[in-house]
C-alpha cells in the first residue's frame, strides 16, 4: 500500500487511517477509559482471525474483552435489545464496534441505549426526539469498518428495523459519532468481490445522492467529488484484485467520505433501498447499485447540469448520458442484477411499498419532490427495467 495512504485525521471525528493500524485498537480503547469493552460484530466476523487477534490483542492490554455477535444482515431492535442486556448485566463500560454497517450500527445504538430508561425507538431522527437523549447514559465507542460501503463509523445514527412494522428507523443522535474509529484497509482485504462491489456501489450511491441533493453545502458537495472520484479510480480494482490494497484503501477512504457528504442529504435511492431491505430483507448496497440508474433518469431534470459537471470532474464526456453509461458499465463489470426483480420484487409489492418510501426521511432531499405516484412510477421502472427518460 501506498505510504502516502496513512494519515490521522480529525474530520468529522478522531480517525486513524492505515494498513496495520488495528494494532492500535487497544490504545485507544484506553485512552477512552474503557476497562471492559464489549465488541461488537457480526456472526461470520466473530469466526474469523481478525475478531480473535483484536479480541486477544486488547486483553494483552489489560482489558476484559467480550465479544457480542448476535447482529443480523439487516439488524433489527431485537438485535440492539440483545446487546444492551449483555452490556448491562456485563458491566461494560464501552463498545467497540467491529465490522460492516450492520455491526457497526448496532454497536453504536447498544452504546445509546447503554443505561437509558427509555425504549430504543424514542430516539427516532424526528422532529428533536433526540433531546431526550441522557448523554451520561451513554457509553464510549471505537468503530473498526471491516468494508467499504455504509461509512457507518463516521455516522451520527444507526438504521434499525422495527419488527413490528416492517420498516427501517433512523435512530439519532450527535453523540452517538463514535470518538475514535480505526480504517485499516488490509481487514477488508479477505472480502468476497460480490461484497467488495454491492459494498463500493452503496459508498457511490451515498456520496452521488449528496452531490445530487438540493441546497447550498459546498462542503460536502467537495467531499462527494472527490469520493466518486475515488470510487471511479479504485473500485473495479478492488473488485478484480481482492489483495490490491491501495484499491481498498481509496474504498475505504470514499466510503467514510460519503457518510460524510450525506449529511446533506440523500434521495430516492435510500428511499427504495430502506424499504426494500426491511420488507425484503435484501443486502442494502446491493438494492443502492439496482436502482442507482433509474434513480438517476427519474430526477434528470433537476440534476442535469450537477451530473455533466461532475462528469467533467471525472474525465468523461461532459453529458447526462456519458455519466449514466458509467453506472451502467460499473454495475455490469460488477455483476449487479439489472432489476428489483431479481431480488424479489413484484407488482403486488409496489402501492404498500411506495407509500413507505414516501415516509422514509431519505425522501424529503430527493431532488424530485416525491410522492406516492411518483414512488409507483419509480418501482416499475425498477421492477422492468425502463431506463426511458
Amino acid at each position: 500500500m501506498d505510504a502516502s495512504l496513512v494519515g490521522n485525521w480529525n474530520y468529522p471525528t478522531s480517525v486513524r487511517f492505515g494498513a496495520g493500524r488495528i494494532r492500535e485498537l487497544a490504545q485507544h480503547a484506553v485512552d477512552l477509559g474503557m476497562r471492559k469493552p464489549l465488541l461488537v460484530t457480526d456472526p461470520g466476523l466473530a469466526r474469523l482471525p481478525m475478531v480473535h487477534e483484536a479480541v486477544v490483542s486488547t486483553r494483552e492490554a489489560g482489558l476484559l474483552t467480550e465479544v457480542f455477535s448476535d447482529v443480523r444482515p439487516n439488524p433489527t431492535g431485537a438485535d440492539v435489545f440483545a446487546g444492551v442486556k449483555m452490556l448491562r448485566e456485563g458491566a461494560f463500560d464501552g463498545v467497540i464496534a467491529f465490522g460492516g454497517g450492520s455491526a457497526l450500527d448496532v454497536g453504536k445504538a447498544v452504546a445509546l441505549m447503554a443505561h437509558q430508561t427509555r425504549p430504543l425507538w424514542d430516539f427516532e431522527d424526528v422532529g428533536d426526539w433526540w433531546t431526550r437523549v441522557d448523554v451520561h447514559a451513554m457509553v464510549p465507542v471505537v468503530a473498526v469498518p471491516t468494508t467499504s460501503g455504509t461509512g457507518s463509523e463516521v455516522g451520527r445514527a444507526s438504521v434499525i428495523v422495527h419488527e413490528a412494522s416492517k420498516t427501517k428507523k433512523i435512530i439519532f443522535h450527535p453523540r452517538m459519532l463514535p470518538e475514535r474509529v480505526v480504517c485499516d484497509p488490509a481487514l477488508t482485504v479477505g472480502l468476497p468481490a460480490p461484497l467488495t462491489a454491492a459494498t463500493g456501489l452503496d459508498a457511490l450511491s451515498h456520496n452521488l445522492e449528496a452531490w445530487c441533493a438540493p441546497g447550498f453545502h459546498p462542503l460536502a458537495d467537495g467531499i462527494a467529488m472527490q469520493g466518486i472520484r475515488l470510487i471511479q479510480a479504485s473500485l473495479l480494482d478492488a473488485v478484480r484484485n481482492g489483495a490490491d490494497l491501495e484499491a481498498r484503501g481509496k474504498m475505504m477512504a470514499a466510503s467514510l467520505m460519503g457518510a460524510t457528504a450525506f449529511q446533506k442529504g440523500l434521495g430516492a435511492m435510500h428511499g427504495i433501498a430502506h424499504v426494500v431491505g426491511a420488507q425484503l430483507d435484501a443486502h442494502h448496497g446491493l438494492l443502492n447499485a439496482i436502482v442507482m440508474p433509474y434513480v438517476l433518469m427519474h430526477n434528470r431534470r433537476a440534476i442535469e447540469p450537477r451530473i455533466i459537471d461532475l462528469a467533467r470532474a471525472m474525465g468523461l464526456k461532459p453529458t447526462f448520458a456519458a455519466f449514466i453509461d458509467w453506472v451502467l458499465h460499473l454495475r455490469r463489470e460488477c455483476d449487479i442484477p439489472p432489476t428489483l426483480e431479481d431480488v424479489g420484487l413484484a407488482e403486488g409489492h409496489i402501492d404498500r411499498m411506495a407509500r413507505a418510501s414516501v415516509a422514509d426521511p431519505s425522501t424529503g432531499t430527493n431532488p424530485v419532490p416525491m410522492d406516492a405516484e411518483s414512488y409507483e412510477r419509480l418501482y416499475r421502472r425498477c421492477l422492468l427495467g425502463d431506463l426511458s427518460a
